[in-house]
């Protein structure tokens, strides 16, 4: 038995299944393991030595936070849920050669999401909601994940800008999904919730030791593409402790996915987190963590917002 070193509140580093055996949950997607080595001679690979790890690396992360529930009363009698929320995006910039980070854009928007037709935007003392208007019934159900399109939409206008157009290494947390366009960028999934590899190759993923990587491989999904999993440093042990899973585009050739897959086996373990600082220690990387703190700061206090929105529509209504 392994106790998950992440924090019980954040969930688990893998769902679905026991430490053990890790995600239990099987993927549907068509998954090509011959791309780097046939199948049959997968095994860990260590950093080469002669691979070129970039000066300046960018890590673009995003928050968002539900501030309060709604419902509108229209003129024929019928109601529509919505969702004031507050969502910011940034992005930090590391010198690896001076050893040095720093925050290098953010930006702070909010929402009201509903499917209302007449719906405005809200005005409080302090801020405003603008209105983001859904298509369909836009059940109270389904209002928080539509907030992860615009913070998506948000993270590209930040990084775009902070980048300035280099081909800096760019690491985005999460599955890439619809910025598999950016240049020289992978995506960062430290959370694993499908199973992906056979048994026979999954012995692959957990004989991992810290800085190794398992082979390319490619996964045949609507947002599919090149992927593999690393190791970090400083796990509890467990299989699965310390795993993520990396990806880029499928559009790259197989030859620059593994240079890439090479890239991030001799970079990303510099930024793995420590347990004693960190609740979702080593996946959570520190800059990450640190920009995550800076970005909810800039949230403001949800309480104060709660109660902004509450005297806001009762003003509407007089």
């Amino acid at each position: 038995m392994f106790v998950d070193a992440w924090d019980p509140s954040y969930g688990s580093s893998f769902e679905g299944g026991g430490g053990e055996d890790g995600p239990a949950s099987p993927s549907s997607a068509q998954v090509d393991t011959d791309v780097e080595v046939p199948a049959a001679e997968w095994a860990p690979i260590d950093v080469a030595p002669g691979v070129q790890r970039p000066d300046v690396v960018f890590l673009v992360d995003g928050v968002r936070r539900n501030d309060a529930g709604l419902w509108t009363q229209e003129e024929d009698g019928t109601s529509y849920a919505g969702l004031a929320a507050s969502f910011a995006a940034g992005v930090v910039r590391c010198d690896l050669a001076r050893g040095s980070a720093e925050m290098v854009g953010a930006e702070v928007r909010r929402g009201l999401f509903t499917a209302s037709p007449s719906a405005q935007d809200v005005q409080t003392q302090l801020v405003r909601y603008e209105v983001r208007r859904l298509e369909g019934p836009g059940e109270a159900s389904k209002l928080p994940s539509a907030v992860q399109p615009k913070l998506t939409e948000l993270e590209l206008e930040i990084s775009a800008v902070a980048r300035g157009g280099t081909a800096d290494l760019l690491v985005v947390d999460g599955p890439l999904r619809n910025r598999r366009h950016l240049v020289n960028t992978i995506g960062y999934v430290k959370t694993q919730q499908k199973q992906y590899l056979p048994a026979t190759l999954t012995q692959v993923v957990t004989a991992l030791r810290p800085g190794q990587r398992t082979p390319v491989f490619h996964l045949g999904t609507v947002w599919g593409g090149w992927s593999w999993y690393l190791r970090l440093p400083g796990g509890s042990g467990a299989p699965w402790s310390g795993i993520v899973r990396v990806e880029c585009s499928p559009d790259l050739t197989p030859e620059q996915a593994i240079d890439l897959a090479e890239i991030s086996s001799a970079t990303l373990p510099r930024f793995a987190s420590s347990a004693y600082k960190d609740p979702r220690a080593p996946q959570n990387l520190v800059p990450i963590a640190g920009l995550e703190r800076r970005l909810r700061g800039m949230l403001g206090d949800a309480r104060v917002l709660h109660r902004q929105l509450t005297v806001a529509t009762a003003r509407n209504r007089s």
